[in-house]
């Protein structure tokens, strides 16, 4: 898992957290995640994959015919034979 750090926040915000994470009863540090979580990746986001097949239901269904090409593969070589 990353992590960050946030350098010169301010004295009156680092209050402000850890306050707000004290009424939702977790850490400050949890706190931040959930609030990054939260707008970093908000609820009602509209997700590609689930709007592409949306559309397609609406259209009234897609049919593709895809052939996977199922021939092997050389392997690629890290070394420079010229």
């Amino acid at each position: 898992m990353s992590s960050i750090t946030v350098r010169n926040l301010p004295e009156e915000t680092h209050r402000a957290l850890r306050v707000r994470a004290a009424m939702a009863g977790r850490s400050t540090e949890a706190e931040v995640r959930a609030i990054l979580e939260s707008v970093a990746r908000p609820e009602g986001r509209i997700k590609l994959g689930s709007l592409l097949a949306e559309i397609g239901q609406q259209a009234g269904g897609v049919e593709l015919e895809i052939e996977r090409d199922k021939s092997s593969a050389e392997p690629m070589s890290l070394n420079d034979s010229s």
